[in-house]
């Protein structure tokens, strides 16, 4: 459990009575804020909710099924489905499609090309869907209405510059593609080398042109002396390129120069060095506060950490929690009428137009 401060209760309570008065200015009918995460087990097999404000455990969301092998990366696509990057081997690698509401399975979307094993998934601004293979050091993609392999848009080129060990992927406010690189080679049957720094990439999906936008910085005071970019988000509030390291930390970049901005420690164990690893990344839509995964590395048993928007004080929202069993994904579950929550800045502002827009008639009652 948690404690909210005064000035996070109110506001989420003006982002709630906000949202009433839009419905009464819109006359559409209401939907509650969503305060709902989904965590994707890679050892559970499964996706459990979680509700963000107190902690509780909502169920599975995802139960495990024949073929679904350690879920990674969480996505909602245009068709306000949820998209799940999947499978430990090639035959088992897949992006699977569920009811974004229910939970419940569709299909098994997109597979092949080469396919192995999956973490990053993306739908691009071209409507196609870009998956980073991992184990093959490339980034595929499919078309985003069929699920239809259409092509290899990147791959590794030997190079410490290169596509070596992607994982997660994102698009930028620049339409450019982001991709957190752990420094992996893959050999033909997949096994792994660490030969190069981890990094971000940044993609030109015109020219499929890419470039180093932040290098390898130096390891955490807190990891084994290592990094290994992984998860990728959009800063809310400032615009920044939010990063997470599985060995420990969240850096911040700046989109447009590519410099460090600063860190945030994940290393909630607050042992030397840190007993846990860290998992993607998730900005709230009601307060922006910043949310990550993490797992103890001897028990693979999880937790969820909050970092405050405005100060980057850090919360245990869960603690080592048997029912997080090695988390990496994590995704904040969309509305019932698949619209993302708005910020309560804007929230707050649209409630100030909303009363103004009847004040003399108010008044005179």
């Amino acid at each position: 459990m948690k404690g909210l401060s005064i000035s996070k209760a109110l506001s989420k309570l003006l982002s709630l009575a906000a949202l009433g008065t839009l419905t009464a200015v819109s006359g559409l009918a209401a939907t509650p804020a969503q305060a709902a995460l989904l965590i994707g087990n890679t050892e559970g097999n499964n996706v459990v909710e979680v509700d963000e404000s107190t902690g509780q455990f909502l169920g599975e969301f995802i139960s495990p099924f024949e073929g679904f092998e350690s879920p990674d990366t969480l996505t909602y696509g245009p068709d306000g489905n949820l998209y799940v990057s999947s499978g430990n081997t090639r035959e088992s690698s897949a992006v699977y499609r569920f009811d974004g509401q229910t939970g419940n399975l569709i299909d098994k979307f997109a597979s092949g090309g080469d396919l192995f094993r999956p973490y990053g998934i993306a739908f691009g601004p071209d409507g196609l869907l870009y998956t980073s293979s991992f184990r093959s050091d490339e980034i595929l993609r499919y078309d985003g209405q069929t699920g239809d392999f259409v092509d290899v848009f990147a791959e590794s080129d030997g190079t410490a510059a290169g596509l070596n060990g992607p994982n997660g992927l994102l698009f930028g406010p620049d339409g450019k593609l982001y991709v957190t690189t752990q420094g992996s080679v893959a050999d033909d049957e997949g096994n792994l080398d660490f030969a190069f720094p981890s990094q971000v990439l940044r993609y030109d999906i015109a020219t499929q042109q890419s470039e180093v936008f932040a290098a390898q910085p130096e390891p955490s005071p807190a990891s084994f002396d290592f990094v290994s970019f992984l998860g990728l988000a959009v800063g809310p509030e400032d615009n920044d390129l939010y990063v997470s390291d599985f060995a420990n930390g969240i850096r911040r970049y700046d989109f447009e120069t590519g410099n460090l901005l600063g860190a945030l420690d994940t290393n909630y164990t607050e042992t030397d060095p840190s007993s846990n690893f860290i998992g993607s990344l998730a900005f709230d839509p009601a307060d922006s506060d910043l949310y990550t995964v993490g797992f103890n590395t001897e028990t693979t048993v999880g937790s969820l950490l909050e970092f405050d928007a405005s100060t980057g004080d850090r919360t245990l929202v869960v603690e080592d929690s048997p029912a997080l069993q090695r988390p990496i994904g994590l995704l904040f579950k969309a509305d019932a009428s698949g619209v993302d929550v708005p910020e309560p800045g804007m929230l707050l502002g649209l409630l100030t137009g909303a009363i103004l827009f009847f004040p003399r008639k108010r008044a005179a009652e």
